[in-house]
């Protein structure tokens, strides 16, 4: 614990608002839930031998599911980390790290990344930076450094100018970013993830990303966490007083990112990754039938976590779990790749009336 007349760091202040105080979108949805399953009357499959079993990393995952990057680098994410760790281990689910950022200046914190490969030897795991910090003179080599620090399978940039604009102690330096992107996708051993951190990535960025080499990419789109709303809680008592407060509600729906970035797999193969909004299982599988080959979830899992511990995230995991295989048998779907070829119905305007 930090002293009682130490401020908290920015990381903490994160967890702290992600976990007590509504941060969501305010006017803007992921979209899913303008989607309904093609119910299937004859599945011809057994509920029993429904497996949403997959692989990613060269790892077999029992669930498409990635625990997003959260977060590290204080004492009390040492913790956080063992215990989604521990989760991940268990169910032999992916994990994203939270920005490494500090560890490019020292390593004093080392063990809160670290403690997940101790405590999850067999999943993927995913190591963090900020795509601001690679035009701040981070070389190949001290990113290799950091991969092999935390024993990870991937790298992770994370795209986030709206974040890094609206932070009080924020670098929004994007110039040369892809450039950065395209260079490091050819030299460093290990795959690269980009992922937006809650406000979407579009076809067209998707498209200059791929253009670059890139082959992994999280659409992390709006309608969960909105890090806008984050931030402008950060910087004032009253974030409505703020000249940038329109900006909370700032993104593309994740379904939209989906959809819009699933239409170049007729063009480039790669894994597309959603997050932004997943609420349960039955999101999970809209997901993955808008084109999804996994999914990631963050914040959730974290209130989760603090509210009851470790045996609450297994309750959601495995009610989770409960969720993925109905709505895969219901659509007919006995595996993941089933799921990407059903049809989801968009629903009538009226519907909730």
């Amino acid at each position: 614990m930090l002293a009682s007349n130490q401020p908290p760091t920015r990381k903490e202040e994160h967890v702290r608002l992600c976990t007590e105080e509504d941060v969501r979108y305010r006017s803007k949805t992921t979209g899913l839930e303008r989607y309904d399953f093609d119910y299937v009357a004859l599945p011809e499959i057994d509920f029993q031998e429904v497996t949403p079993q997959t692989t990613f990393l060269g790892h077999t995952l029992r669930l498409p599911l990635i625990v997003s990057c959260m977060t590290g680098g204080y004492n009390g994410a040492t913790a956080i980390n063992a215990a989604l760790a521990r989760l991940c281990q268990r169910w032999q689910l992916a994990m994203g790290l939270g920005s490494m950022r500090s560890l490019l200046e020292s390593h004093q914190q080392l063990e809160s990344f670290r403690i997940a490969r101790d405590q999850a030897p067999t999943i993927p795991i995913i190591a963090n930076i900020g795509a601001s910090q690679l035009t701040r003179d981070v070389r190949a080599e001290d990113l290799e450094s950091l991969i092999n620090l935390v024993g990870a399978d991937a790298l992770a940039i994370h795209l986030n100018p709206l974040q890094e604009l609206l932070q009080p102690e924020g670098t929004p330096y994007f110039r040369g970013v892809l450039a950065a992107i395209e260079q490091l996708a050819s030299v460093l051993p290990v795959p690269i993830i980009v992922k937006e951190v809650g406000a979407g990535i579009s076809g067209r960025v998707a498209e200059l990303l791929l253009r670059a080499g890139v082959r992994y990419v999280d659409v992390a789109g709006a309608g969960g966490t909105s890090w806008a709303g984050v931030e402008l809680k950060r910087s004032t008592t009253d974030p409505s007083t703020n000249p940038l407060a329109e900006l909370w509600d700032c993104g593309i729906p994740t379904a939209d990112c989906i959809i819009e970035v699933a239409a170049l797999r007729s063009s480039y193969d790669f894994i597309l990754i959603a997050s932004g909004g997943i609420a349960s299982g039955f999101d999970a599988a809209k997901a993955i039938a808008l084109g999804a080959d996994l999914v990631g979830v963050a914040r959730p899992l974290l209130q989760v976590y603090q509210d009851g511990g470790e045996e609450a995230l297994e309750r959601y995991i495995a009610n989770w779990e409960l969720q993925l295989r109905a709505a895969m048998f219901v659509s007919g779907a006995q595996t993941v790749s089933d799921l990407r070829r059903v049809r989801l119905r968009p629903r009538s305007p009226n519907h909730n009336r």
